[in-house]
């Protein structure tokens, strides 16, 4: 086993002990990758402050990276010296910072996104509906359970969302019955994988050792499963996981061609129109935040710049009528 090998080895152990996310481990570990790559191979022991900040500095100025992305790779950085290796850097003072971006959110009106959701169909479909009438992220809406939905009381709860906060949303009316439909047709090939003893579902860690009956319980099953069971890394071996965030990605892009859109719109587009919708509705900013799930309401305050009163929500002056005081 090279030092390398086992370094990178120590390291997903340590971020699976903490039950950090599995897209977290990913890049955490090619941050780490690129790291001692940039460095010749060395062992990141052998390095320190200078070295980070060299790594750093690079990202930004070389490869122009975002200011998220740099951000992503200075926590795993950090993640590697005082978790795996005990080493506590530093202040870093002399990385040159990627500039933060300053953009406005994408926001569709309602007549786009009805247009929108018009080019889908089937399971896409009602992911989408699920990002824009529950303000979810695309990741929220696929790792949902079946024990998730409060379809009598009109709910859904998002757990482990961004931050690992569980928080309660809105579940859109519109889309019980078709939601019901999609749950029976679940419900019959769970019974059949049941008769056939199939493996279940991916779990989150501990519950897979704590009650690992719960994989093949109804209410454990994902809303939107993927097709087939594939090897999962943390228990490797096969089990079924939740459908990929491609297969939606990939769906609503063809969806945005075939509508004719000149904005760039993503899945991620729809959230961003669910919370602008709810403020045009007068909803107020708190209840906002609650179901968006930020942490900090200044995050939720970007949307009152993209309401469709105009910038800022002040009217112009041509539009004030002849004579008015």
């Amino acid at each position: 086993m090279t030092r390398s090998r086992g370094l990178l080895e120590v390291t997903r152990e340590a971020i699976r002990a903490r039950h950090m996310a599995l897209r977290t481990e990913q890049a955490y570990l090619q941050w780490i990758k690129r790291y001692v790559a940039f460095h010749g191979r060395r062992h990141p022991r052998d390095l320190g402050a200078p070295a980070l900040e060299a790594f750093l500095t690079y990202l930004a100025v070389e490869r122009k990276v975002s200011a998220a992305t740099q951000n992503q790779a200075l926590q795993a950085l950090l993640f590697l010296y005082r978790v795996v290796l005990s080493v506590n850097l530093p202040w870093l003072e002399n990385v040159t910072r990627a500039p933060k971006s300053k953009h406005l959110p994408v926001v569709l009106t309602r007549a786009e996104v009805r247009a929108l959701m018009a080019q889908l169909e089937g399971v896409p479909w009602l992911v989408v509906g699920l990002l824009y009438g529950g303000g979810l992220r695309l990741t929220e809406a696929l790792q949902m359970r079946i024990k998730d939905l409060d379809l009598d009381r009109g709910e859904m709860m998002v757990r482990d969302g961004k931050g690992t906060k569980d928080r309660l949303t809105v579940l859109p009316a519109k889309l019980i019955p078709p939601l019901r439909t999609h749950l029976a047709y679940l419900h019959t090939k769970f019974l059949e994988e049941r008769r056939r003893n199939e493996p279940g579902v991916t779990m989150p860690y501990a519950l897979e050792r704590k009650t690992p009956a719960a994989a093949i319980s109804w209410g454990w099953q994902y809303i939107f499963p993927a097709r087939d069971r594939d090897i999962f890394p943390p228990v490797d071996r096969k089990l079924r996981h939740h459908l990929s965030q491609k297969v939606v990605q990939r769906a609503v892009q063809l969806a945005v061609r075939r509508a004719g859109f000149i904005k760039p719109a993503s899945c991620h587009t729809l959230r961003h129109c669910f919370a602008t919708h709810l403020l045009e509705d007068g909803y107020d900013i708190r209840t906002l935040q609650e179901l968006l799930g930020h942490a900090d309401v200044s995050t939720t305050m970007i949307y009152t710049h993209v309401t469709n009163k105009g910038a800022k929500g002040v009217r112009s002056p041509l539009d004030r009528e002849p004579g008015a005081a």
